[in-house]
């Protein structure tokens, strides 16, 4: 679960379920950034973790859009064992709100970015991976 705060008071918590058993590497991923298990990127020296982390893309009537633990405004998207890994597969759909989604920048590219979808979004299935 994530604990979402705005301008430093809790406001809610979020808790997602993932499908771990059909995109494993994937979920995999999302875990350890969640815990911060697998320490420092070694370059930047920045923690792999979304502790902190915060959601810097809005966009109305599609999604919200987190993840960038290096720079925080969209730029930065390391996985949590630094650099790119592959699309797992695209067999889950963006059909309804509330799915969990890699943002990514182009095929077998996801990082640390991902995003939580407001409504259904299908012109990006096949483009991102629903986990």
């Amino acid at each position: 679960y994530f604990e979402v705060s705005l301008d430093g008071d809790l406001v809610g918590r979020l808790t997602m379920e993932l499908y771990a058993d059909r995109l494993p590497k994937t979920a995999a991923n999302f875990c350890a950034l969640c815990t911060g298990e697998k320490g420092y990127h070694p370059l930047s020296r920045k923690r792999l973790s979304y502790a902190g982390s915060r959601f810097h893309r809005v966009v109305a009537g599609m999604a919200v859009q987190g993840g960038d633990i290096l720079v925080g405004d969209g730029t930065g998207n390391e996985s949590a064992d630094g650099g790119k890994f592959a699309d797992e597969g695209f067999d889950h759909k963006h059909d309804d709100p509330g799915l969990l989604a890699m943002a990514s920048s182009g095929r077998d590219r996801n990082g640390s970015q991902f995003y939580i979808t407001t409504a259904a979004c299908p012109h990006l299935d096949g483009h991102h991976v629903v986990f």
